[in-house]
């Protein structure tokens, strides 16, 4: 379970440009959970996933992950706890070295605590058939350079690495933004498999309204570092996209504009 208590951060405190990004905000999302997160640019998105993995420390309140306040944990000790992957396809791997060596490295990091290479004919056939799974051909290709791959597969290899050992909490921020609408759908489908099979706690930033009201299990939005609306599963199966944009204008007495915020794929 993850548990965020009024975490607030404000940047350049103190300046002209100070900015609040996370003012206040207080999250539970339960054990297995999917949890899709809209909201406009400088909505306070990245900077909650930021926030999680220790990317900084916070002005104020707390983040519990399974029981354990990982507040002041440093960044390198949420690492093995919690997977995130970016938008950009290459984030959190090696390009020079194969899959094989980053998944080794990944495998390594969570199961001895360091980083290294060696690899047993037991890890390789884990690697292997995990790659298998995917229906891509990646498992005969783990001799390949990272670098070499197209970013459907860099986001595959790297989802792989993000969860070959079932971590607390899965952040994915984006990850299937930079993609064309087909591989993107792959990378998604791949991406529910492992979640609902593993039962992994997900968080997942999307500017797609109509995907996130259909992806997941729970669907918030954020503005000015704030959650302003938290649908569940029942709620949402009712729910429009027109209907949410027109509860954001109650809301906020505004119209919802931001060009990156897509109605449909």
């Amino acid at each position: 379970m993850l548990e965020i208590v009024n975490a607030q951060k404000a940047f350049d405190r103190g300046t002209p440009n100070e900015h609040l990004a996370l003012d206040d905000l207080s999250l539970s999302v339960a054990d297995g959970e999917f949890v899709t997160i809209l909201g406009s640019n400088g909505a306070g998105k990245s900077t909650l996933f930021n926030a999680i993995c220790g990317n900084f420390l916070l002005d104020r309140g707390h983040i519990v992950l399974g029981g354990k306040d990982i507040t002041f944990l440093p960044e390198h000790r949420r690492a093995a706890r919690i997977g995130r992957l970016f938008q950009d396809p290459m984030k959190g791997t090696a390009p020079n070295l194969s899959i094989e060596e980053n998944l080794a490295l990944a495998y390594s990091r969570n199961t001895r605590g360091m980083l290294r290479i060696a690899i047993s004919r037991k890890d390789r056939e884990l690697f292997r058939q995990s790659l298998a799974d995917f229906g891509m051909g990646l498992e005969d290709r783990m001799d390949t350079k990272m670098g070499l791959l197209s970013g459907g597969q860099r986001q595959a290899v790297t989802l792989l690495m993000s969860t070959i050992v079932t971590p607390d909490l899965l952040l994915l921020d984006e990850h299937t933004a930079a993609l064309d609408p087909a591989t993107a759908e792959k990378v998604m489908q791949i991406t529910n498999g492992i979640v609902y099979e593993r039962h992994i706690t997900t968080l997942m930033i999307t500017h797609n309204m109509s995907s996130a009201l259909t992806t997941g299990t729970r669907t918030i939005m954020m503005d000015s570092g704030a959650v302003i609306f938290d649908f569940g599963a029942e709620q949402r199966r009712s729910m429009t996209v027109s209907d949410l944009l027109d509860m954001y204008s109650e809301k906020k007495k505004e119209v919802f504009d931001n060009d990156r915020i897509l109605l449909s794929r």
